[in-house]
């Protein structure tokens, strides 16, 4: 299955927030997230993967974080 990028602006104001987000997306490397970055100054989510857009978007969201936006980057 082809790897896509996908680009997330997420609500994140202290670390406790991004520590969240990275926990579950460390719990997707098995299911298909290769790798990811999660940059609490910019909000910004940046994760490689070849699970579907909306299955990456679902796993931030059951962090409580708001998704404010999201793009497929490649």
């Amino acid at each position: 299955m082809a790897e896509h990028t996908y680009k997330f602006d997420v609500k994140m104001t202290c670390s406790g927030c991004s520590g969240a987000i990275t926990r579950v997306l460390e719990k997707a490397k098995p299911d298909g997230v290769s790798e990811f970055t999660v940059n609490l100054d910019t909000q910004e989510v940046l994760v490689k993967s070849s699970l579907p857009y909306d299955d990456i978007l679902a796993r931030i969201k059951k962090t409580g974080k708001e998704v404010r936006s999201g793009v497929t980057v490649e």
